[in-house]
């Protein structure tokens, strides 16, 4: 397949390619469009890797002779961008060579006894997405997005995430009534009070709620938590990052919490 086989882009008020912008730059076009886009290989193979077929493949005009060899079944549809318009497309400095759109996923129902993650109004792209590489890698495997919390499906949340969204159950919106439906206890962090974390007997499953980087959890959450437990801070800072604060609990969760 050559270039002229492909449809290009080369008008800069293309309809398809506005809508692309948007989903590129915009942190919650993917909810009007249900489409998410994914920027840069690693993000595409993440997906493929998981067994998603992206509806459309994007390249620049001039990448697609080299691309072609690998990418050219990878997507429903395959289209090409004249080279300036594709880097007014990307939100990165160093815009990467391809990217995919995929459909947006089906919200899925909150399972009762899955281990999770509650994120009350963390509103940071780049903690957020570190949060869900930290879920994924330690097996809490769904995420609970209340409102308020940075757009799960945002491209800066993708790029953060790694990949790690393709491996969650990602629930967004969510109201604190939802939390009732939970059959797992729900554990929070504090700078002062509880537990050390690493010497708490920390029950599995669980659900850790993980808060706004300034506010911390909100009474809506915190007070139908079972669990509070504090980060030793030998070092004598105030607190910590809440993403770091995630990766820590997290992780000893999976260390000692399954025992």
């Amino acid at each position: 397949m050559t270039s002229t086989d492909l449809p290009v882009i080369s008008s800069r008020d293309n309809a398809l390619l506005k809508d692309l912008r948007r989903l590129a730059q915009d942190s919650t076009a993917y909810r009007k469009q249900g489409r998410v886009w994914l920027e840069g290989d690693h993000l595409c193979r993440a997906a493929l890797a998981r067994g998603l077929k992206p509806a459309l493949a994007v390249f620049p005009e001039s990448a697609w002779p080299q691309a072609r060899f690998e990418w050219a079944s990878a997507a429903v549809k395959t289209l090409l961008v004249a080279d300036a318009l594709f880097a007014g497309l990307s939100g990165l400095e160093s815009p990467a060579p391809m990217a995919f759109v995929i459909d947006l996923p089906a919200v899925p129902e909150l399972e009762p006894t899955a281990a999770s993650v509650i994120l009350d109004r963390v509103q940071d792209a780049g903690n957020v997405g570190a949060i869900l590489r930290s879920a994924g890698a330690f097996g809490l495997r769904q995420v609970i997005a209340m409102k308020g919390t940075a757009a799960l499906w945002s491209p800066k949340v993708l790029r953060a995430g790694m990949g790690a969204h393709f491996g969650l159950r990602l629930i967004e919106h969510a109201e604190p009534a939802m939390l009732e439906r939970l059959a797992v206890p729900i554990l929070t962090t504090s700078s002062h009070h509880g537990d050390y974390v690493h010497r708490a007997a920390l029950p599995w499953p669980c659900a850790w709620a993980l808060g706004h980087e300034g506010q911390g959890v909100g009474d809506a959450v915190a007070s139908r938590a079972a669990m509070t437990v504090r980060i030793s801070q030998p070092g004598g800072e105030e607190s910590l990052n809440v993403a770091c604060a995630a990766a820590i609990c997290l992780h000893a969760c999976a260390v000692s919490g399954r025992g």
